[in-house]
């Protein structure tokens, strides 16, 4: 990778990670179906008239906005609202696996020996982190979680040929446009009027929308989908593995979180499993 892009892809985990623990506090005044669905609104209405309409691209575009956006950060953040920000920050490094597993099912590709055992090793991660004591009588929330990295990862993979197509920052734009309208709407049906919680919302509540939304969302996502569409994705992966760390300083040091021993060896041992997928130089094979 040129140093340019090394340095733009380096923008995706710093960004992500901060961004991800500090949507934590804003929950306390929105919802997390409108706090996302107002991240995603906002910089759609405001970048939306820079590009051209894909034409021909919307059942593709709404495929992908449904699975890798609303479904996704539905999942995501309902999970973070009820977990620890450091615990949530370390499960969705399970985007990882997940991604070798649905290349499996989707593409028949069958991941080497290696990437089996970094798979294996990133689940018995996860058998550690889920037991620790800060996320007793929490499951919904591990589950909501983990599932929203299962779906960002099928996302992921979805969106990389339309990346190519229409470009980078019109995809996350579009993408926007397609899934903020959507989980507004949701939150409206499940947690009433949503004027209630912005005339109730605090200042900082505030600051945290708008970093999400002009900050986080165009140039952390506009980032990943232009290098995306330029590298191969085995290429770029890495770089996620530093959101763990992003994360946690942020969840310690700005929301005062003392993570237990055993979350730090169910992160490290996830951390060591996604490594091994992500640094192996073993070629995928096609099942025939």
């Amino acid at each position: 990778m040129k140093t340019r892009d090394i340095l733009i892809a380096l923008l995706v985990p710093i960004l992500l990670g901060f961004g991800f623990v500090i949507a934590k506090p804003a929950m306390q005044d929105f919802p997390p179906f409108l706090l996302m669905g107002l991240r995603f609104t906002i910089p759609a209405l405001l970048l939306v008239w820079w590009f051209p309409v894909p034409k021909g691209l919307f059942v593709d575009l709404f495929k992908v906005s449904f699975i890798g956006s609303t479904l996704q950060y539905g999942l995501t953040y309902s999970g973070l609202n009820i977990i620890d920000a450091s615990s949530a920050v370390l499960l969705v490094q399970l985007e990882v696996p997940f991604g070798i597993i649905i290349a499996f099912f989707l593409l028949k590709e069958i991941p080497s020996v290696k990437n089996v055992i970094g798979l294996i090793i990133a689940f018995v991660g996860l058998f550690i982190l889920t037991g620790a004591p800060n996320l007793e009588g929490k499951f919904i929330g591990v589950l909501l979680t983990i599932s929203g990295a299962f779906t960002w990862s099928l996302g992921a993979v979805m969106a990389k040929p339309l990346s190519k197509k229409i470009g980078a920052f019109a995809l996350m734009t579009w993408l926007c446009l397609f899934s903020g309208p959507i989980l507004i709407l949701s939150s409206a049906l499940f947690d009433g009027n949503p004027i209630k919680f912005f005339l109730a919302a605090n200042f900082n509540s505030w600051l945290i929308v708008i970093y999400l939304a002009l900050i986080m969302q165009p140039i952390a996502y506009g980032s990943w989908y232009y290098v995306l569409r330029r590298y191969p994705v085995n290429k770029i992966l890495p770089v996620l593995l530093l959101l763990p760390i992003t994360g946690l300083v942020t969840s310690i040091f700005l929301l005062g979180e003392e993570p237990t021993n055993q979350v730090f060896l169910g992160g490290s041992i996830i951390i060591l499993g996604v490594g091994m997928i992500l640094f192996t130089k073993s070629k995928v094979k096609k099942k025939r």
